[in-house]
């Protein structure tokens, strides 16, 4: 990568923890929306320690674990802690039922086909046809029925700490922590 693309990409992040800053901070949590919103998040953030233990990224192409269900279920589970964090941190006005529409909003109409074009032309130029029989047995984003009949291979917490899944995770317990004690301030 480029060094203004690391540029870039450390600019969004940055923007990206402002804006969750900020949301949290102007949230208004009750025990019923955080709990809710907790347990969306989990799911999500257990979708991602999965597909974390499976991922060896730009070495091998990756059809095992959620991975043989979905094409992106690091994208799905980042879908799932948005609505999780959108559900627990209620703002005045439904505002944050306005950030998540925005979100979802980036995510599927920037996001997400961009990194299809972009992972897809890769991973075609590296690993051909059997690519191509991957991409068109299994969905992009929503698991389908019938799981991939590719090779197996089994969970590895290397990979998942390799990958950075803690910082993710750690980052939720903050998150959540936060609204929780501005729930036991109130």
């Amino acid at each position: 990568m480029s060094g203004r693309g690391r540029a870039l990409v450390w600019a969004r992040r940055l923007l990206l923890y402002l804006f969750v800053g900020a949301f949290v901070a102007a949230a208004r949590p009750t025990p019923g929306s955080l709990f809710t919103g907790a347990f969306v998040a989990a799911l999500g953030e257990a979708l991602r320690l999965w597909a974390a233990g499976h991922l060896v990224k730009t070495t091998r192409l990756v059809t095992t674990g959620p991975y043989a269900w979905t094409r992106n279920p690091l994208y799905l589970g980042r879908l799932l802690l948005l609505t999780g964090l959108a559900l627990a941190a209620p703002l005045p006005r439904h505002l944050n039922a306005a950030a998540l529409v925005a979100g979802y909003a980036v995510f599927f109409l920037y996001y997400l086909p961009r990194k299809e074009r972009v992972e897809g032309r890769r991973l075609l130029l590296m690993h051909g046809a059997i690519y191509e029989d991957y991409r068109a047995a299994v969905p992009a984003l929503v698991p389908g029925r019938r799981r991939f009949a590719g090779p197996r291979a089994s969970w590895s917490r290397r990979l998942v700490l390799r990958n950075g899944e803690p910082l993710v995770l750690a980052g939720l317990v903050l998150l959540f922590g936060f609204l929780a004690l501005k729930i036991a301030a109130h």
